[in-house]
């Protein structure tokens, strides 16, 4: 089969792996990430990458490097990881990721990068952001990442550039995750989503999302829960959404205001799964607020979907 690159996307919820050969998906494995610390996040994500190389029919031996897209601060020089408030046992613990992976599979070559940098890595040399050389990436999951290519090149400032999710919508408004308040992941990101949509039923407000989760048998509040909640118009959903929609609007017209960008792309589990008319409601939302209405960026669905990040990772890896 010739040399193969591995791509492991870790989120607050997923562990998504591909194994790519010619920049092809040859094998894939997803499992949950766990929720008991960092030495099970390790051991998920080399057992995902065995998995992947198992369902391609090769062996560790055709793997050639690692390459791994984690949300928090990294640093790439050492691979590690800090500041991942989504991930359990990364909150504040700096995480020698790239060499504890790196141990499991043998010394392997790891490279990691912030996991929304990787995933606008992905749809810009693989997928939506091809035809682009200026383009924003912005992944609404768990919590809300932007990337940023600009001329051609994929921008990494020194370690932030690209952080759309904690740029403020409302000044003293929702506390986000990180602390902060007003953050566009306060009103955007599905964990805070979560833990609004908690304090206003333990206030007395009625709301179906917590018997779908449980009835789909998740432990937190998914993309898929969110989705069939926004199909049964339950209201606090609704509201939650609309609220997202309007905070994704300003931010994304702010950056737009600055940058002058060809395209914004809109992914992450949220987005994936909301699809077309979520991606057209936050362009609604974003147009009036632009300087130049007569030639606004292209608002893209992703090409490549939830493998967005593992592609990109897998392509980090062989760069």
């Amino acid at each position: 089969m010739g040399r193969l690159t591995a791509g492991v996307d870790l989120g607050g919820t997923k562990i998504q792996t591909v194994l790519l050969h010619e920049r092809k998906v040859v094998g894939s494995s997803r499992v949950p990430t766990p929720a008991t610390g960092a030495d099970a996040v390790i051991g998920a994500i080399a057992d995902t990458i065995k998995a992947a190389i198992a369902s391609a029919g090769a062996s560790i031996a055709d793997l050639a490097a690692v390459g791994i897209g984690s949300p928090g601060t990294i640093d790439s020089s050492t691979g590690t990881v800090t500041n991942s408030p989504n991930v359990h046992g990364f909150e504040t613990a700096k995480v020698p990721l790239g060499a504890a992976v790196s141990k499991m599979l043998g010394g392997l070559d790891v490279k990691i990068d912030n996991d929304v940098r990787v995933a606008t890595r992905g749809e810009w040399q693989c997928g939506a952001g091809r035809p682009y050389r200026d383009l924003l990436g912005v992944f609404v999951g768990t919590g809300v990442g932007g990337g940023l290519v600009l001329d051609g090149e994929l921008r990494e400032g020194r370690g932030a550039a690209g952080e759309i999710g904690h740029t403020t919508v409302k000044d003293g408004g929702r506390q986000c995750g990180c602390g902060r308040l007003g953050c566009l992941e306060a009103y955007a990101g599905r964990a805070r989503m979560e833990w609004r949509a908690r304090r206003w039923q333990k206030d007395g407000r009625h709301t179906r999302l917590f018997d779908i989760m449980r009835e789909k048998g998740r432990e937190r509040v998914t993309s898929g829960v969110i989705a069939a909640a926004l199909e049964k118009q339950d209201a606090v959903t609704v509201e939650l959404i609309g609220k997202a929609v309007w905070a994704l609007g300003i931010a994304l017209a702010n950056a737009q205001n600055l940058l002058d960008m060809e395209a914004i792309i809109v992914g992450g589990g949220l987005g994936d799964r909301l699809g077309r008319p979520f991606v057209e409601r936050v362009e609604k939302a974003a147009l009036p607020r632009l300087l130049l209405r007569d030639r606004p960026p292209v608002f893209l669905t992703t090409e490549l979907g939830d493998l967005s990040g593992a592609v990109g990772a897998a392509v980090l890896a062989g760069a």
